[in-house]
């Protein structure tokens, strides 16, 4: 069973990952000191980059699996319009997303496949919805998971509850959509600001070498680590800055 809240990277994707942040570390120092022997040294630190790489990985799945969610609300909302009880819509979930969606190998079918056959075994629906949401790592599926278990204990009008839910978390999702929209320019922009200081500076150095020249010697190294450590650190900021959690 997929544990949402991690990701495993495998072989292929952990070479590819040391691989990428070690050219990058490399190209970084080489770009900033002009020197090949400080650039190989500083190429093990790509050995952290795997970490990054597999928790924007496991955001990007999350991602994926959040949007997948609300277009199953939307079709269970369907579903108990059209006079299905709960039990039954779920039932028949997996087929109709898979024709709204237009694939059954996503993350969420296989997840609605396991809560059909878990409802065909006689488990009552709060177990293996409790458990998605365990799993998922997902807000909207704990709360529509908690609304179901509640239902459930307490009584009441069931099917309308769990549409009313439905709507509103779908809703919620459409608005956090159009923010992730406008944070993703903005993000594009922050890592293009972040990559201008080192294109630029790689440009002097190859048109004006005799230019750079002074910083490659005696102070100029002080200088240049100054200059380093202090746009790692703008990198950091900005990275923290648009980091926005949802």
């Amino acid at each position: 069973m997929t544990e949402y809240g991690t990701y495993e990277l495998s072989k292929l994707e952990r070479i590819w990952a040391i691989a990428i942040g070690s050219l990058t570390c490399a190209a970084a120092v080489w770009v900033i000191y002009g020197n090949w022997v400080l650039a190989l040294l500083a190429a093990p630190v790509g050995l952290f980059y795997p970490k990054r790489y597999a928790q924007a990985l496991c955001r990007k799945r999350k991602d994926k699996l959040r949007q997948q969610f609300k277009e199953a609300l939307h079709a269970l909302s369907s579903l108990l319009s059209a006079g299905r009880s709960v039990e039954n819509a779920f039932a028949s979930l997996e087929q109709d997303l898979a024709l709204l969606l237009g694939h059954t190998k996503s993350d969420l079918m296989t997840e609605l496949g396991i809560i059909a056959n878990r409802l065909r075994n006689g488990e009552p629906l709060e177990l293996p919805l409790q458990d998605f949401a365990r799993r998922s790592d997902l807000a909207e599926a704990r709360s529509f998971a908690d609304v179901i278990t509640i239902c459930k204990k307490a009584g009441g009008d069931m099917v309308e509850v769990v549409r009313n839910t439905s709507q509103f978390i779908g809703e919620k999702l459409d608005v956090e959509l159009e923010v992730t929209v406008l944070v993703a320019q903005k993000r594009f922009e922050s890592r293009i600001m972040m990559a201008m200081p080192f294109l630029f500076v790689g440009m002097l150095g190859f048109v004006a070498g005799d230019y750079m020249r002074p910083l490659h010697q005696g102070f100029g190294w002080l200088l240049l680590t100054v200059v380093f450590a202090a746009l790692l650190c703008c990198i950091r900021w900005m990275s923290r800055i648009m980091d926005i959690k949802l």
